[in-house]
């Protein structure tokens, strides 16, 4: 997904409130002024975290944050099983509410409110466009073999362990595989992140090797490009992740909240609306 000029204004002023240094900004702006068509906005970003450690050090760490997030899902795990287990289409209501786990980004969003996220579980549904999708996912997975889900950040995982459950449930011959960041990247789910919330009991986890909020598959782990290569199913979750594998010829389910101006504008939808797209 390309760059465009109301993605470089958003994160010039992003920027621009972490630091009024001006040598800094001076290199954020040379970053931003020489980038490539090819060049997305998880890549420009981690490019940034680069320069603002050779200025300033360490960026803080997201650990509680993540933890808390974390924490509070696992607190819910029970409930939400048992809902889904009563539910008249358990898989369609298990990847609606991991959808919404979407919300939970400290990379886009200003805030992540709790109450906020808490009322939106309460509001799930498909639209007619994300039927058609759906429709066409669950068509890929009862043809396939190797089931690929790209995951984003924490607390939205314990949601996505719920759907893989359930997957596993109505395709008990895929084989399940996460992928998650290799480095901390603010609330992005790790290897250690994966472990905590135990979803390494229902799939098979494994690292893209990169601190990048998003998939760049030529700077991925060799074990991360086979893996999408290998996958029958790809399911990608985040914003991030749709802006770095888009339009690439892959033949990839994206799955995320429109959380910013851009993804607004290109979908034509109200803000934390949920999507369900597919490259074809």
């Amino acid at each position: 997904m390309r760059v465009t000029e109301t993605c470089v204004n958003c994160l010039w002023k992003r920027q621009q409130r972490l630091s009024d240094d001006p040598s800094y900004l001076s290199e954020i702006r040379q970053i931003l002024d020489s980038r490539k068509d090819s060049d997305c906005s998880p890549y420009l970003v981690y490019l940034f975290n680069q320069a603002h450690e050779r200025h300033f050090g360490k960026r803080p760490s997201y650990q509680d944050v993540k933890k808390a997030y974390n924490d509070l899902m696992l607190s819910m795990e029970s409930d939400i099983r048992e809902q889904l287990m009563t539910d008249a289409h358990p898989l369609e209501r298990s990847f609606l509410y991991a959808r919404t786990g979407n919300y939970i980004d400290f990379g886009v969003l200003s805030q992540v409110d709790q109450t906020t996220f808490l009322s939106l579980l309460q509001e799930t549904s498909f639209s007619q466009r994300d039927r058609k999708v759906w429709e066409l996912f669950l068509r890929r997975c009862q043809s396939g073999k190797n089931f690929l889900l790209i995951a984003d950040n924490c607390g939205e995982i314990v949601l996505d362990k719920l759907f893989l459950e359930q997957l596993h449930l109505a395709f008990p011959w895929l084989r399940l595989t996460v992928m998650v960041r290799g480095e901390e990247v603010l609330n992005d789910v790790t290897a250690a992140d994966a472990a905590y919330v135990q979803i390494d009991r229902i799939a098979s986890v494994i690292s893209n090797g990169t601190g990048i909020g998003g998939t760049i598959c030529s700077m991925i782990s060799d074990e991360a490009k086979e893996a999408i290569n290998k996958a029958d199913v790809i399911l990608a979750k985040g914003q991030g992740n749709y802006e770095s594998l888009s339009g690439q010829g892959r033949r990839i389910f994206y799955s995320f909240l429109c959380k910013c101006e851009r993804f607004v504008r290109h979908f034509q939808v109200p803000a934390l609306t949920g999507m369900l797209v597919a490259d074809e």
